[in-house]
């Protein structure tokens, strides 16, 4: 998949189909101090975050950046044909070989604390038109430094990416958590001496020297009073899912269960080409799917279109992504 990023037609398409980038509860926008972290945003979908409220959490979903190009298949559909997987896309109204990834670490403001989960691409995306972490934040009228805990769902690149940059933690005051399988395999031997070598190297870099500040996590383990780790393995051997409750409300933040907002729910069971353990990675899509649609709970997915905010509803054995409209604001 190539990572030039163009503003062209297919973007201007992506603008009406990735969502309102709304400003509920807005605050002013801070100026940054380098080139690349400016207030003026010509990304295609700027400015590029979305803020809700979930009872009296506050969560502002940032757009690290998006990535146009070949697909879904074969990073979707690993075990289908191009033209069974084009077919499906052309059924949704959507290019049956062309596709955009979209990359969203979320802050949530709870109590007294300032989460943020997944980090994004950081420096090294920014070459692409990613790595936005930072500067849309400080649009959001959100700093680096009012942050009080890292979450990372799973230890992939495109959210750990943000952590480190010059060498030094961006989110210098921040305490980390992570999930103890997670953590336990990519510092593995296996891990670094396989076909995961390089991934493993990253996690070197930029989680290992965060250690001394690091809580490592078990399914059902509480962050911060209000935000709960539920265990979501398959994607990576210790992927984490979490679940934030306020006031009666509750959002799933679902990290890549679901990564593309038609494949994963209308057909959870085709393989994905970075599930590690592809059976276990299909039974949580279908266990999480489940349970959202049975509850009518909105999640957010890291991958989903631009803010990646909706609902399950089942489809006979299947189910089907439903984006959020306005339903939060309405109370619903």
């Amino acid at each position: 998949m190539p990572d030039v990023f163009e503003v062209n037609r297919r973007n201007a398409l992506l603008l009406a189909a990735g969502g309102v980038a709304g400003t509920l509860g807005s605050r002013p926008a801070a100026a940054q101090g380098s080139t690349m972290e400016t207030t003026s945003d010509t990304h295609p979908l700027a400015p590029g975050w979305r803020r809700f409220k979930i009872g009296d959490a506050e969560v502002t979903v940032i757009l690290d950046g998006i990535r146009p190009g070949e697909g879904p298949f074969p990073t979707f559909g690993e075990d289908q044909s191009q033209e069974a997987v084009g077919a499906l896309m052309q059924e949704n109204l959507l290019p049956p070989q062309r596709f955009v990834n979209f990359f969203q670490p979320v802050v949530i403001r709870i109590g007294d604390e300032l989460v943020l989960v997944d980090t994004g691409m950081g420096a090294n995306g920014r070459a692409n038109g990613m790595g936005l972490l930072t500067q849309r934040m400080g649009q959001a009228g959100l700093s680096p430094s009012d942050v009080t805990q890292v979450v990372l769902t799973h230890l992939h690149g495109d959210h750990i990416g943000g952590l480190m940059e010059n060498g030094a933690p961006v989110f210098a005051n921040a305490r980390y958590a992570i999930g103890r399988t997670e953590m336990e395999f990519w510092t593995s031997d296996e891990a670094k001496n396989g076909s995961r070598a390089d991934n493993a190297k990253a996690v070197e870099a930029m989680v290992v020297p965060l250690k001394d500040k690091t809580t490592l996590l078990g399914d059902g383990d509480q962050v911060v009073p209000g935000l709960t780790a539920r265990a979501a393995f398959g994607h990576t051997p210790g992927m984490m899912a979490f679940e934030l409750s306020s006031a009666g409300a509750r959002l799933f933040l679902m990290a890549d269960t679901f990564s593309q907002f038609v494949v994963s729910f209308q057909k959870p069971d085709w393989q994905v080409r970075f599930d590690q353990d592809k059976t276990a990675a299909a039974q949580t899509r279908r266990q999480y799917a489940a349970m959202l649609a049975d509850q009518k709970l909105p999640l957010l997915g890291y991958h989903l279109p631009f803010p990646g905010l909706g609902y399950v509803e089942k489809d006979g054995d299947a189910f089907r992504f439903v984006p959020e409209t306005y339903q939060l604001l309405a109370g619903g």
